[in-house]
């Protein structure tokens, strides 16, 4: 293992006028009362909505994944950027755009929102980087719909969540659908 923690390439990094960074983020938020809304065409249209949002706002999202009831989002941001705002940007426009484009989605939501209040931001570095993409990438793939075991890097994400942010603060994945008893 490399133990040199300045070994940061060229490559991976931005440039400003002024100042040299590299910042990502991944980002996790889920949709009110973890409702699975998100299915027959909304998902299309939440990730062309993004790349859109990216545009407009100048952040690149290297890998997404929207899932039934919830979004992975690998954020590369300027330092301009408060990851608040941009998540209240994000969420913002995005529930807008989402309720005009698909009003039937508001029969499982009540009260005008779509994302629950809460969300989860995780800094990315330039070695975890490609274990973050991979892990956004492949969670279709491991998509389990809550019967069984959730996968194990799942219960590891959310040992994770526990860990950092608390059972009272953040983003906590759950292991069951709460629609059902």
């Amino acid at each position: 293992m490399d133990k040199n923690i300045y070994s940061i390439t060229k490559e991976s990094l931005s440039y400003g006028r002024g100042y040299v960074y590299s910042l990502q983020y991944h980002l996790v938020w889920c949709t009110k009362y973890r409702r699975k809304v998100l299915t027959n065409g909304v998902e299309e249209d939440c990730k062309r909505l993004l790349r859109e949002l990216a545009e407009e706002y100048g952040f690149d999202i290297p890998a997404m994944e929207v899932m039934p009831d919830h979004v992975h989002l690998l954020v590369d941001a300027r330092p301009q950027f408060f990851i608040s705002d941009m998540v209240k940007i994000i969420k913002g426009s995005l529930a807008r755009q989402l309720f005009l484009l698909h009003p039937e989605m508001k029969e499982k939501l009540w009260g005008g929102h779509l994302w629950n209040p809460s969300y989860c931001a995780v800094t990315v570095s330039s070695r975890s980087r490609e274990q973050v993409e991979q892990y956004i990438g492949s969670q279709k793939e491991k998509a389990w719909n809550g019967k069984g075991r959730p996968p194990r890097e799942l219960e590891r994400l959310q040992a994770y969540h526990r860990e950092v942010l608390g059972d009272e603060g953040g983003l906590l994945i759950r292991d069951r659908d709460p629609e059902t008893p």
